[in-house]
């Protein structure tokens, strides 16, 4: 049985790279092996009440007024450890939790094991708005301080939370940086790295009617000092079989403004051109697919551009990136 091929040529050195890949249809996969000090698995950061101390007091930034370790316990869930929001529930004999956690546990206290009821404990929510908390990704470098019930919302788009990894192949649940997500694609998914802002890729399958729901990342390029990475899918759009092609930035959304790319496809005198921005890695692969925002092949197209008898596919996808600033037809690219 044939076996899917990549031909890869890099446009700076000219240097043709033959590689075999597997066929990944999308499903979960236990994630890789990674280096725990640079991923983080939990954004929780573990503490205790000594530590909770220290590591606040040592925060660079807007100062706050720290609250005792005692009342940040206080305000942590026994069950899942998150800080408690209101409504914060207690039993009858005064032990908290969220009100998540209260569905979890069928409406009994964890500690105690008695009946929950719909006791508030008013007293507590009200400790809650005199507090003011730096950002848990504090670490990882974000300055700022919010009031308790404003920090949870802050968390969520907080620019220096860290990213999921990006790769398309399997469900993988790593977490982390950008530096160590780019290690972890290398070392781990064995995605191929090239330098340069230029690319031309060939796509060959002998059985394309077999293929109705896969997605590869073909390549992770490094240019203009950032990391962008080159997506293939194929799926069923309505009742047509498609193939898709999109590139998306590692790095945030407002970053990912400041670069352009274009990819096209084409044979027999007939082309199909894409340009747009890229798209964040905060965007999962498969919210980019199904908003269809990349370049579109329907499978009758693709099998017109691989010409002869349309029972193989074999696709040429060439493209560049470039910087919003920069004239896109100036095919300057001056990688970092």
């Amino acid at each position: 049985m044939e076996s899917d091929s990549i031909e890869c040529v890099s446009s700076i050195d000219e240097i043709v790279e033959d590689h075999e890949i597997p066929h990944h249809n999308i499903q979960h996969h236990p994630h890789p092996r990674h280096a725990p000090h640079h991923q983080l698995s939990s954004s929780k950061p573990h503490h205790n009440g000594t530590n909770n101390v220290n590591s606040i007091s040592n925060i660079v930034g807007p100062t706050a007024i720290a609250p005792a370790a005692s009342v940040h316990e206080l305000l942590e869930c026994p069950v899942c450890t998150n800080s408690m929001y209101p409504p914060i529930h207690q039993c009858h004999n005064g032990h908290t939790l969220c009100s998540t956690c209260k569905i979890r546990v069928h409406n009994r206290c964890p500690t105690c094991r008695q009946e929950l009821g719909d006791i508030r404990c008013l007293a507590l929510e009200k400790v809650a708005e005199s507090l003011e908390l730096p950002c848990k990704y504090y670490k990882l470098g974000c300055p700022e301080i919010f009031p308790y019930y404003s920090k949870l919302k802050h968390e969520g788009i907080c620019i220096y939370r860290p990213y999921n990894c990006p790769y398309a192949g399997s469900e993988c649940s790593v977490v982390g940086d950008i530096p160590f997500l780019v290690a972890h694609l290398r070392d781990d998914h064995k995605v191929d790295m090239h330098t340069g802002c230029t690319f031309n890729h060939r796509y060959v399958k002998s059985n394309p009617r077999e293929v109705e729901n896969a997605t590869w990342m073909l390549t992770v390029f490094h240019c203009f000092g950032q990391y962008f990475c080159l997506h293939f899918e194929a799926f069923q759009l309505g009742m047509a079989p498609v193939y898709m092609a999109f590139i998306r930035f590692m790095g945030d959304e407002t970053e990912a403004r400041n670069y352009s790319y274009s990819l096209e496809v084409g044979a027999n005198g007939r082309k199909l051109i894409w340009e747009g921005t890229p798209r964040s890695i905060r965007d999962s692969h498969r919210k980019v697919r199904d908003s269809h925002d990349g370049l579109i092949i329907q499978r009758n197209m693709a099998l017109f551009f691989s010409g002869g008898d349309r029972k193989e596919l074999k696709l040429r996808v060439t493209g560049r990136i470039w910087k919003e600033q920069q004239n896109p037809d100036a095919n300057t690219c001056i990688p970092n």
